[in-house]
């Protein structure tokens, strides 16, 4: 899950927690609400703490001459 997708689940969870006044038969539409806000939530913080680890990089140099036999000036 990805910062969008956290983002995503925290809005459509707070439309469906706090916006929404319609009925479904069997359906709490506030808890579900509630879950994916906390979903969101819970991937927001996964996402920032992992991307915070993974953020070191090791660059290698390397260089290589290939000598020409044929080249005059060797």
């Amino acid at each position: 899950m990805g910062i969008g997708a956290g983002i995503f689940l925290l809005a459509i969870g707070g439309v469906l927690a706090f916006g929404v006044s319609d009925r479904i038969s069997g359906v709490d539409l506030t808890a579900i609400g509630y879950i994916l806000m906390g979903a969101g939530a819970l991937g927001l913080v996964l996402v920032m703490f992992l991307s915070s680890r993974s953020r070191t990089s090791q660059t290698v140099i390397r260089e290589e001459r290939l000598e020409d036999p044929r080249d005059p000036r060797i």
